[in-house]
């Protein structure tokens, strides 16, 4: 797929500046990444569905290689696995965090565990669907820290790390993140499914 002088054009269904250009980023040298906003009504009750869902409602033109999409979110064990997959819609953004640990405030530190999850979905223009899932373990923090990332990033410890949160920590997140293993294991998905295509 990037046998040519140029990566092969991916259309990346979201209106998530942030998200786009992490996007862009882990798939660089693979993919020429442009991003298409489309409001998609998420009513999957998987993140897998819903990526798919959200690559499915575009119509890629003759130069795109593929369409991509992502959904992503965090799932709180003390919450049942709360926000899950309304994590972008269970309250506004600005909201998200103060929400989320009011919803934890008493709950003492080893019973703050959770995970990010991310289902990255691929599309090909003869119809072909790729997903692919990767999780992050950690737990959230008692209050906001860091400056870096976005959505939950400042209140997300993953166990993998030092004890910062993603958002202190943009380095980490970009080789632990569940969206660059999701985006990685997609893209070597897809490239071992044009090694095998026919013609």
């Amino acid at each position: 797929m990037t046998d040519g002088p140029f990566p092969p054009l991916a259309l990346l269904v979201t209106g998530n500046v942030h998200k786009a250009v992490e996007i862009a980023t882990i798939l660089r040298g693979r993919y020429d990444v442009r991003a298409h906003a489309v409001e998609v009504d998420e009513t999957g009750a998987t993140f897998e569905e819903n990526a798919v869902l959200k690559a499915r409602a575009v119509t890629p033109g003759p130069d795109v290689t593929v369409v991509l999409s992502d959904d992503s979110g965090i799932a709180v064990d003390a919450l049942d696995g709360a926000p899950g997959v309304r994590s972008a819609r269970w309250t506004e953004e600005a909201d998200w965090i103060p929400r989320l640990l009011r919803q934890l405030h008493g709950v003492p530190p080893d019973a703050r565990t959770a995970r990010f999850v991310c289902a990255a979905a691929a599309v090909l223009p003869d119809g072909r669907e790729v997903v692919a899932r990767s999780e992050v373990l950690g737990r959230v923090a008692d209050a906001p820290r860091g400056d870096g990332g976005f959505g939950y990033d400042p209140v997300f410890i993953p166990d993998e790390g030092d004890g910062r949160t993603f958002a202190e920590a943009p380095e980490l997140k970009a080789r632990l993140s569940h969206r660059a293993r999701a985006f990685q294991t997609l893209a070597a998905e897809l490239t071992l499914l044009d090694r095998w295509s026919p013609g």
